[in-house]
């Protein structure tokens, strides 16, 4: 997977989550779907348990509720070739109750191209039954059939969900209608060569009540009247008019607790206004004469009207003539143009266009026989995320046409460098791509050395696109690397792997996978770690022979280094990012664009210490100190707690040396628990107590106001109790993970743990006078205060990999940190958070779902058709932004690379003159001392 595509950063910094406690946006009304499932397959519904392990990075998209929703719905997709199989693919993956998959259709040639499940020896066979076994694989919660008959009225009434592809449009008009009167969901795409089309209708009343799948704005509020209520000024509260708030914890006015969401409207920087969100949906027929548009490229603002007339030409071009326009074929051209402006003849209003361009739509001709694998990809994210759309109301469903092009794909050179013998058929497996792009690009193709560099998510959709395009399928060669082993939380979204995969290594299962999509595929999979140490495997020779670079990687350093070898050795470079339903796309061209490292982001925002130590007021603090607390406790094993200590010590630290090798050193489980019992006493009672006693709960500050007030919480001390189901958890959690320090065996016997701590005799606490507690990190600083000596003992290594293993339940690391952060949120009234929660905010995980990702890379590999064709125009290459939840998309020329003038521009043969050597900054672009070869080719070079 991979970085937001907001920022460069890999994890989610603490200051994207809004804290706060009492007044929260969700953007709108939280609703159940009117539909429950209709038919008797196999049961998956809302009382069924969601598996986390398998589902955990989309879980952190969609969310429970919305996950359960999802499995009481029965999809039905109808068209199984390149677009059909990539919608389906990502349905299953997502969890629905049953997925059927329709095809009335045998397997071609052409569909080879792009339908990742056929195989050449299922030419002549049925596209939905050879699929149904491949797909059923993805996930073993979802029951997946194929269907070959009519969809006959009676038989569509079973699905709460209709996809169509590849649809004739009398059918869609027909299946429309029906599906509007009976309350059943409607998607239809398309893709013809370079264009794709989406339509949704989810009805006349479809509720929404999540529009953005942003995490809610939460602020303090600090008075209410009975019109308006006013924040605690701390920051800018981000609400805006039209969201929808609800109250906790609020004091007083307390029938505003937990009532239903109600909407807002804000009066200025800080006080709102309190007051009391269906989509309307017209059916397709209904819709084509009124069409509303999501558009996808501001550059091509009226792309959308002129290609709706477009599409229509095109059916009734395949109604009169039993097929599509042939490749190139000017004929055809021509004749879909003249069938477009009858099409505009009989429109009114937003359907009639003033003027048509006939270029666009003889483009539309020329490569609507087409059927490319980065287009169905594209297309097909968006359609399965409108699928998961209509099963859940989780997300802005697209209203209600989208239309997409890439014709920058198009040689450079504009239409007279294809001709229809070129783009002809051969009855090879690439004929729908050479349709469009001629046999010259194939060929080019096949010579492709890449490296691609991780095999996660976007490494897995890079895979299988590159093997559908038949990149390096003849004398080139994909090399992909990842040094990580497949884990069950990558299946969700990493769909070359299946459950028996799972230990093995990634790039080498994912290169065996894609060889059976396609045999000519050359891929060869390492394990290695990019970076410094692998120089002497990717050196220059490995460099020099590469067409190219792709990256699948989920961090900016890595990101950064690759960018550096790729500008060092003039590679193209292909950039991605997932976070949830948000994706980008980042170009980079050898002297054309400007490279990866040239925008960096603003650091991080932290949380204030003073707030971690002592005045915390949402779980996001109390999850960050029980992070803090695991790795300073249990990072290193007790004998390794001395090394690398520098030079002379302050005192405090070397007691807590002989406190932590003498005094605290345990020589049996019952001296662990005793231990943990004790631990629990000082964070969650003595330290409150001492906190208490310099601040009381009655404390007044210099200017007279309460000092426990805004988002200072005022705490109080827990009493521990072994009938308490959390203080036992904490007890457990953090004795094995001492025990597991110092080498001592373990134990989950709650029981005998809690006769031990019945027989334990704790120490009654005294506050001390003269304990200097900050207030603020600015008193903090001001105060020279030394950091704990156990903080200088037990400091974290930056370049170490994190200690707490999020994603494995049997190891206490996630039952400490759940533990210690919601004892802590009680200590201060904070509502606690469970361990699913907990999990994504304390590890900084990147939510994933894999609809973003197929529409991601299908992006990225419409740039690589670029640069294997050779573009040399900025403006032929996109980087891209999308939000599918909106739905946005944003689109833009690359940044150009800078240029720099250095003194008079000359020639060196003009002036005879001999250059012994050339650098910029640290790098050295020429020098007498290089090989022949490497001389005569940069001194060639500007």
């Amino acid at each position: 997977m991979s970085s937001s595509p907001l920022s460069k950063k890999r994890r989610v910094s603490d200051s994207e989550t809004k804290t706060g406690s009492n007044c929260s946006s969700s953007n709108s009304l939280t609703t159940e779907l009117a539909h429950t499932p209709a038919n008797g397959m196999a049961k998956n519904g809302s009382d069924a348990e969601i598996d986390e392990g398998l589902y955990s990075r989309q879980l952190y998209v969609l969310g429970h509720e919305a996950m359960k929703r999802m499995q009481c719905s029965n999809v039905l997709i109808s068209g199984l070739r390149g677009l059909g199989v990539e919608i389906a693919k990502n349905v299953i993956l997502g969890g629905v109750k049953s997925v059927t998959l329709h095809d009335q259709g045998l397997a071609e040639w052409r569909d080879l191209s792009s339908q990742f499940y056929l195989r050449e020896e299922d030419l002549g066979k049925n596209r939905a039954e050879v699929s149904q076994t491949r797909l059923a694989e993805l996930n073993s919660y979802v029951p997946v059939v194929s269907y070959s008959g009519a969809l006959t009225d009676d038989y569509l009434t079973q699905f709460q969900v209709v996809v169509l592809t590849n649809s004739p449009l009398e059918e869609q008009q027909r299946v429309g209608e029906l599906c509007h009167s009976k309350g059943i969901k409607l998607v239809v795409a398309d893709t013809r060569g370079l264009f794709g089309q989406l339509f949704c209708d989810f009805g006349e009343d479809m509720v929404v009540f999540d529009t953005n799948g942003e995490q809610p704005l939460t602020a303090m509020i600090s008075m209410i009247t009975k019109v308006c209520l006013t924040l605690t000024p701390v920051a800018r509260h981000g609400f805006e008019s039209g969201d929808f708030v609800t109250f906790t914890e609020v004091q007083g006015m307390t029938e505003l607790n937990g009532c239903p969401p109600v909407e807002i409207k804000t009066l200025g920087e800080l006080s709102l206004l309190a007051s009391r969100n269906k989509v309307f949906m017209k059916s397709l027929t209904t819709s084509m004469a009124e069409p509303e548009f999501v558009l996808t490229d501001f550059a091509k603002f009226d792309r959308p009207g002129q290609l709706h007339l477009g599409f229509q030409a095109l059916h009734n071009f395949q109604t009169k003539h039993n097929r599509l326009p042939k490749p190139w074929c000017q004929v055809d051209g021509e004749e879909l143009v003249s069938l477009a402006k009858e099409v505009n003849s009989i429109q009114t209003g937003l359907a009639k266009v003033e003027e048509l361009d006939d270029e666009l739509i003889k483009k539309l001709a020329f490569v609507a026989a087409g059927d490319i694998a980065p287009l169905n990809a594209f297309i097909g994210g968006l359609a399965a995320q409108e699928v998961l759309k209509a099963c859940t109301g989780k997300f802005m469903p697209v209203m209600q046409w989208l239309y997409f092009d890439a014709l920058e794909c198009l040689p450079e050179d504009g239409a007279e460098a294809l001709s229809p013998e070129d783009c002809a058929p051969r009855n090879s497996r690439y004929d729908s791509q050479i349709a469009v792009f001629g046999s010259r690009l194939q060929e080019e193709l096949a010579k492709q050395r890449y490296f691609l560099v991780g095999a996660g998510a976007i490494g897995c959709e890079l895979l299988k696109n590159f093997a559908m395009m038949g990149l390096a399928s003849g004398e080139g060669e994909v090399i992909v690397t990842d040094m990580d082993t497949i884990e069950k939380s990558n299946l969700n979204r990493q769909f070359l792997f299946r459950p028996w995969d799972v230990t093995k290594m990634k790039s080498e299962t994912a290169a065996a996978a894609v060889k059976q999509m396609n045999p000519s595929v050359r891929i060869t999979g390492h394990q290695n770690r990019v970076g410094p140490d692998t120089e002497r495997v990717y050196d220059d020779d490995f460099f020099e022979s590469l067409h190219g670079v792709a990256n699948a990687l989920d961090n900016v350093d890595a990101r950064m280094y690759m960018d550096r070898r790729c500008v060092y050795y003039r590679k193209p470079l292909l950039e991605s990012g997932t976070l949830g339903t948000k994706g980008n796309v980042q170009v980079v061209i050898p002297f054309l664009t400007e490279s990866y490292s040239s925008s960096q982001d603003p650091p991080e925002k932290s949380i204030p210490i003073c707030t971690l130590k002592n005045f915390p007021n949402a779980i996001e603090h109390t999850l960050q100190w029980a992070r803090d607390e695991f790795e300073g406790l249990f990072k290193q094993p007790a004998e390794n707690r001395t090394l690398k200590l520098p030079g002379a010590q302050p005192l405090e630290v070397l007691e807590a040396v002989y406190k932590s090798l003498v005094t605290d050193c345990p020589n049996s489980w019952a001296d662990c628990v005793t231990w943990a019992r004790y631990h629990w006493q000082c964070q969650y009672s003595n330290n409150i107590r001492q906190l208490l006693h310099n601040f009381p709960p009655d404390q007044l500050t210099s200017s007279g106001a309460p000092f426990w007030s805004g988002p200072k919480r005022c705490p109080h001390p827990l009493e521990f109790s072994t009938s308490n189901d959390l203080h036992m958890d904490y007890v457990m959690a953090a004795a094995n993970l001492f025990a597991q320090s110092y080498g001592l065996p373990c134990s989950t016997d709650r029981v005998a743990v809690a006769k031990i701590l019945d027989s334990l005799s704790v120490p009654t606490f005294v506050p001390r006078s003269g304990v200097k507690i900050h207030v603020s990190d600015q008193e903090l600083q001001s105060a020279n205060a030394s950091v704990s000596a156990f903080q200088h003992l037990l400091t974290v290594d930056a370049a170490a990999p994190p200690m707490v293993q999020y994603d494995d339940d049997s190891n206490f690391h996630m039952d400490f940190i759940v533990a210690a952060s919601n004892l802590r949120a009680e200590n201060y009234d904070i509502p606690p958070a469970d361990r699913h929660k907990s999990k994504l905010i304390a590890g900084k995980i990147i939510p994933a779902i894999a609809t973003t990702t197929a529409a991601v890379v299908g992006l990225v590999c419409l740039e690589l058709i670029k640069i294997v064709q050779g573009h040399k125009k900025v403006e032929s290459f996109k980087n891209g932004f999308m939000n599918l939840a909106l739905p946005f998309f944003a689109f833009s020329e690359p940044i150009a690379a800078p240029s720099h003038k250095v003194g008079v521009q000359f020639s060196a043969n003009e002036h005879k003159l001999e250059i012994t050597m050339l650098s910029q900054g640290v790098s050295m672009l020429y020098s007498f001392f290089m090989p022949a070869a490497k001389l005569k080719e940069r001194l060639a070079l500007p």
